[in-house]
């Protein structure tokens, strides 16, 4: 499916500024990213939401600002040791970029803390759920928590002095550590000593005596030093926390294997520069220099906490309450009703017509993980080829695949081994299927795998025939139940072809780049999405209606944002569901007016990407893997499949509109960058997509079976 206009240039993002400042119209991305973790932590402070799902979302903003400063403050900071003098798109230096994050951040870190112990932790009390102090504690259940940290804890500690003759120790990345202060009797001098909290002991320590009453595992340790130090003097007891720049370099291009590279990327990560250190503010003054002199780290980057660190150990806190009435009603995703007949060939139902998948709303065992597994012990089956970019460590692809390779099928699967922070488990899943011989490749030198693809070949009466899944996310069972994501399963021969063709370039050294359906990233993507864009811009100055739309996690790519720009001068109608960061400016007059750009959460994190062309009445519909940034269109690999069948097309229509038209959890960008959150219509109440996702689908299941 070519365009059926002539390739343009794509408009530079400097011939589109803004009428007053005359400067590019851009949001900054990093303190964009930052409005979308606040949006998270509003989610948090929502006293609508069930309790312990305020918790959960605690924990998910404290997890995101850990990935924010590992990957994106380390690389700014990575920049400014190099001596960077670039200026960012909306016109800011390394430096005032690092300054604008730090004055973002340390407000947000407050209002979190005041959710907690304002709002939610007086309202778990309420519930009956206790979180106590060692000081708090009866005898017996003093008594309880000493038992469990002699024989739980002090086997494990290894307390590390700090003199002289003992350099500070290294401390590595996200870990707890107490810092204590001793006194030797009939001596002046203050000793230091440090000790790692053990990361593979809950943070939250259960008393045995009731179910819902804890402590916090270092107020163990805190209340028995004594056993660690007999005789000694403890003035002083505090906990710091430090966060590492993850974002190293890998130079592909002199490497002679791959796989050795990431290993030593792994081994720099762990000693790389600290990014974040950050202490409480109860701690002296005293202490508090000796470890930011120990750590070697600036001003700018100690953060003065009040309330508990790390309160990503929320999680656990979430897991171990067991209080339903304080939780989201559980979701069980249905079996797509095509595929709900017990004995059903998938093939069959494949040919038959197109198959749309949505996830967590239909069942991921039933649909995807039973096309792999069916493709496996086909005997019709010859090939299966797939791309691994994230999955989960006990995920049942790998002894699927393994299982195909074992009885003689050709297998040949793409693992990602630079999808950051799942490179060990990649590395390990990689060598467990070299060695039941499946052919593994690594992927592209200096691109990343992002395509999420698993296509089949078998054997059939009229010939070969070729199957496939195209997604949106990745083959992983346990974010399929978290995160909202489409798959297209279909056998349309010329989309078949594009991915035979595909596979070959990943696996080989095709450098075809005339594909018919897909859009494929480096190769034709983002010119593709700028032709399409502009053809609107053109028939909106022809007087034809003209309208994108689109749903992602992110936008970014200052092309893309130009020509939409240039679009919505043109009168084409631009709506946008960006559920992360999102560096368009909306709504600006002259420039953006007819730009809408909407961000939903909720229960689960929207994770599709959908785009919409209305091409003069005839719509075109697309999924995929990209986002519109960059680093998708030009550097990774990725898929976006047309959506041509007409029952797919109408439920892709649905969920893109369902989730535009979101009065629930959703926030609207202004024309100042800042974000405001939609209120329901007072006619009809909140209209929430993920809740009307999940009614359709029930209503859609009980349709089939009659």
């Amino acid at each position: 499916m070519h365009d059926s206009i002539a390739p343009v240039n794509p408009i530079a993002p400097s011939a589109v500024v803004h009428p007053t400042t005359g400067k590019p119209p851009y949001l900054n991305r990093e303190i964009s990213w930052l409005d979308f973790n606040q949006r998270v932590l509003e989610l948090a402070q929502d006293p609508t939401f069930p309790l312990l799902e305020r918790v959960k979302f605690l924990a998910i903003f404290s997890s995101n600002l850990d990935e924010f400063f590992m990957k994106r403050v380390g690389g700014i900071q990575r920049q400014k040791d190099a001596g960077v003098m670039e200026i960012s798109n909306d016109g800011m230096t390394v430096q005032e970029q690092i300054d604008a994050i730090h004055t973002a951040v340390r407000p947000m870190l407050e209002a979190q803390v005041a959710c907690w112990e304002r709002d939610v932790l007086p309202a778990l009390g309420r519930e009956g759920v206790q979180l106590r102090t060692y000081e708090t504690l009866n005898d017996d259940e003093r008594n309880a928590m000493d038992q469990f940290f002699v024989k739980h804890i002090f086997p494990v500690l290894t307390p590390l002095a700090v003199d002289a003759g003992h350099p500070f120790p290294f401390i590595s990345n996200l870990s707890k550590s107490l810092s204590v202060s001793l006194e030797h009797p009939g001596r002046t001098e203050t000793l230091f000593v440090r000790i790692k909290v053990p990361e593979n002991l809950p943070r939250w320590v259960p008393l045995p005596m009731t179910k819902l009453n804890f402590v916090m595992l270092e107020d163990v340790i805190r209340g028995n030093l004594h056993h660690l130090f007999p005789g000694m003097k403890v003035v002083e007891c505090s906990m710091f926390r430090i966060t590492r720049n993850a974002d190293v370099e890998m130079d592909e291009d002199d490497a002679d294997d791959l796989l050795e590279l990431v290993e030593i990327e792994l081994r720099r990560r762990r000693l790389a520069n600290v990014v974040r250190l950050e202490l409480p503010e109860s701690m002296s003054q005293s202490m508090r220099e000796f470890i930011i002199d120990g750590m070697e780290v600036s001003a700018e980057d100690v953060y003065l906490v009040r309330g508990p660190l790390d309160m990503d150990d929320l999680f656990g806190l979430y897991n171990n309450v067991d209080i339903p009435s304080q939780k989201f009603k559980p979701w069980t995703p249905i079996v797509p009703p095509r595929l709900s007949i017990e004995g059903t060939d998938i093939f069959s139902v494949i040919r038959q017509g197109d198959l749309l998948v949505h996830h967590p709303y239909e069942d991921f065992t039933a649909s995807v993980e039973k096309f792999v597994a069916a493709a496996a012990s086909d005997p019709k089956v010859l090939a299966i080829k797939m791309t691994l970019y994230r999955t989960s460590s006990d995920t049942p692809f790998v002894p699927a695949l393994i299982r195909a390779a074992e009885s003689g099928k050709q297998v040949a699967v793409l693992v990602e081994l630079k999808a950051r922070f799942d490179e060990q488990r990649n590395l390990e899943l990689a060598q467990r299927l070299e060695k039941a011989g499946v052919h593994v490749v690594y992927g592209i030198v200096g691109l990343k795998t992002h395509a999420k693809i698993a296509m089949v070949v078998r054997d059939e009466p009229d010939g070969l025939r070729t199957y496939c899944h195209i997604g949106t996310g990745n083959y992983n069972p346990k974010t399929a139940s978290l995160y909202t994501d489409l798959g297209l399963f279909t056998c349309n021969a010329p989309l078949m072809q594009d991915i035979i063709n595909l596979f070959h370039y990943l696996t080989g050294r095709s450098l075809k780049r005339d594909y018919e359906k897909l859009l494929v990233a480096p190769v034709n993507m983002r010119d593709r999405f700028l032709q399409k864009i502009r053809r609107e811009t053109q028939n909106a100055r022809a007087g034809k209606p003209a309208r994108i739309a689109a749903k992602m996690n992110a936008l970014q790519d200052t092309k893309i944002i130009g020509a939409l720009y240039e679009a919505s001068q043109a009168g084409v109608k631009v709506d946008l569901a960006v559920r992360g960061f999102c560096c368009l400016m909306p709504k600006v007059p002259g420039m953006s007016d007819n730009i809408t750009v909407v961000s939903v959460l909720g229960r689960f994190l929207e994770h599709s990407r959908i785009f919409y062309f209305l091409n003069d009445g005839q719509e075109e519909y697309y999924i995929g893997s990209a986002d519109w940034m960059y680093r998708n269109l030009q550097a990774r690999v990725e898929a976006i499949t047309p959506i041509e069948d007409p029952a797919a097309r109408e439920r892709v229509k649905d969920v893109l509109e369902t989730t535009l038209a979101d009065h629930g959890h959703a926030w609207e960008l202004q024309a100042d960058g800042k974000w405001k959150r939609r209120t329901p219509p007072t006619d009809s109440g909140a209209y929430d997509t993920q809740d009307v996702m999940m009614s359709r689908t029930l209503r859609m299941a009980k349709k089939a079976q009659r």
